[in-house]
């Protein structure tokens, strides 16, 4: 049933939400967005990706709003390309968390991306980028990963699951960090008490919105904090089924226009 009146504010997860398997967004949900965007709504795009690594998808896709990148640590302009709040992770907590996570699980794989909107992706030998066309520059020791500050910090293990890993680095971690599963092979420590949650109030107030009456699409759990401030949470096909769980509906997925169905709907 529409949702009435409609939605004000629109957040966007991008990968396995907004973005197509190829990085892309179609036509349809293009067209689904402008319409919306006529009618008044604001679009939010809100990603696990750091700013450095979503600033020329931005650009591709015309974007030039505010953006929350980096899980939440960072709050971006597209349009002036500045950004406009960042909040990094102490390293020597950083250190010390991977330090925990390696006593109970063994050896890990970390990466890092550091602040700002030029910072790297620094990822130690063994470490693999979880979407192999986003930039990421080696670094021979970890030592080297936190040369500069950071936002987040990546870490993946040889043989447990995501969700093993996941619960494993928050039980070790504690309050030492902010841990949650981005997507297949990418849980990511972050500040804690930062997520995509926290970044969508500093944006939504940017934007003069209300989250109450925004709609948030997502498909993974570093979601759930946006799908529990917003009024309405839409699951993509397919998700985690924590998120799954708590979304009040269910679209199709990301490859079949799951966003532009439900937008068609409520904007018409």
């Amino acid at each position: 049933m529409a949702m009435s009146p409609a939605p004000a504010l629109l957040a966007t997860d991008l990968d396995g939400t907004l973005l197509r398997s190829d990085d892309t967004v179609s036509p349809r949900t293009r067209a689904a967005l402008a319409r919306a965007t006529a009618a008044g709504a604001r679009h939010l795009v809100v990603t696990g990706r750091p700013v450095p690594n979503v600033r020329a998808l931005l650009t591709g896709l015309g974007y030039d709003g505010v953006a929350v990148c980096g899980q939440g640590t960072q709050v971006y302009d597209a349009g002036a390309a500045r950004m406009l709040r960042s909040v990094t992770l102490d390293r020597e907590l950083a250190a010390t968390a991977l330090g925990k996570i390696e006593a109970e699980a063994g050896p890990v794989f970390a990466a890092v991306d550091q602040d700002g909107t030029d910072g790297l992706t620094l990822i130690e030998r063994g470490y693999r980028m979880p979407h192999a066309s986003l930039p990421a520059r080696p670094v021979a020791r970890r030592s080297e990963l936190f040369a500069a500050p950071v936002v987040k910090v990546l870490v993946r293990h040889p043989e447990l699951t995501d969700d093993a890993l996941t619960a494993l680095a928050r039980a070790a971690v504690g309050s030492l960090a902010s841990v949650t599963m981005a997507g297949p092979g990418t849980v990511e420590l972050a500040p804690y008490g930062v997520d995509k949650g926290t970044g969508l109030l500093l944006a939504a107030a940017e934007l003069d919105r209300d989250p109450a009456g925004a709609v948030a699409f997502g498909d993974m759990p570093n979601d759930l904090p946006m799908f529990r401030l917003c009024g309405r949470g839409v699951a993509m096909a397919g998700a985690h089924p924590e998120l799954l769980a708590e979304a009040d509906e269910i679209t199709l997925s990301n490859d079949d226009d799951g966003v532009a169905v439900v937008l068609e709907r409520l904007f018409g």
